[in-house]
């Protein structure tokens, strides 16, 4: 092969390399957000008791926040529930029976675009409303009745919260260590750190995190693979606890006797 033919190559897949790093900077929205809008109007279906709370964040922008009740008298406690990257609070209520049963409230925030929540979809909002959802909870519960719950996009989320206020316990279910990091277990000759503008440092924030943690994560997770969560484990501190779920994926952790006795175990701690 002479040296022309070798240049065109190579201008040819620098070519395809920059186009496709262009493709993943203007559509990484696109690619990691799949909200699902609901009408204002709109009847949640929930068979479990439930409340509904809408909060006025700013001019353009509202929180919808779905309180999943306790048949027990006794209420113990609260647990903040950060949802994934797809639909809505809908989506991921069939984790609230796995809550209220042992005495806790489940409540899920909605995030920006997602379900009837409104607003420009941004990380430091997420972070803010994080804020605003914790700040909604102390009215009622002291930090010790609080935990924290994320579950993959929310992973980042409930970290962040868990890093900059006092709560009973922190749990990952699927996390990441980071966005970037993500991105490039599928693709690392891009440097995503540059490229996605969503960090999510769940790395960083563990560090500061001074309640106990819990992650649990499938084994078979074909969306955040479990090579890239358990690069957490560097950050866990004496107690904390790092979960694998055999046969478990990303989506159906509820399905294992691992995990619902895992989860059992801690909302049963006084």
């Amino acid at each position: 092969m002479n040296k022309k033919k070798v240049f065109r190559w190579l201008r040819l897949l620098l070519l395809i390399y920059a186009s496709l790093g262009i493709f993943l900077y203007y559509l990484q929205d696109y690619i990691l957000l799949h909200p699902k809008k609901l009408p204002a109007s709109y009847v949640f279906p929930f068979g479990a008791s439930f409340k509904e709370v809408n909060i006025p964040y700013n001019s353009s922008s509202r929180i919808n926040i779905i309180q999943f009740k306790t048949s027990d008298s006794v209420v113990r406690g609260v647990v903040l529930y950060f949802h994934g990257n797809r639909d809505n609070v809908e989506r991921y209520a069939n984790t609230a029976p796995l809550i209220t049963r042992h005495g806790y409230e489940i409540w899920m925030i909605d995030y920006p675009g997602f379900g009837k929540s409104t607003g420009k979809f941004s990380e430091q909002t997420m972070y803010d409303w994080a804020l605003t959802f914790y700040k909604l909870a102390r009215a009622r519960f002291k930090p010790d009745s609080i935990i924290i719950f994320g579950r993959s996009l929310g992973s980042g989320v409930a970290a962040q919260l868990a890093s900059v206020r006092d709560c009973k316990r922190l749990i990952l279910e699927t996390p990441y260590y980071s966005m970037p990091s993500v991105f490039s277990s599928y693709a690392p000759i891009y440097p995503f750190s540059k490229i996605i503008r969503y960090q999510f440092p769940t790395w960083q924030y563990l560090q500061k995190v001074d309640a106990p943690v819990t992650i649990l994560h499938g084994e078979d997770d074909g969306v955040i693979p479990l090579r890239n969560a358990k690069k957490l484990i560097a950050y866990l501190k004496a107690g904390d606890e790092f979960v694998e779920v055999p046969g478990g994926s990303h989506n159906d952790l509820y399905r294992f006797p691992e995990y619902n006795s895992k989860l059992d175990s801690i909302l049963r701690i006084k």
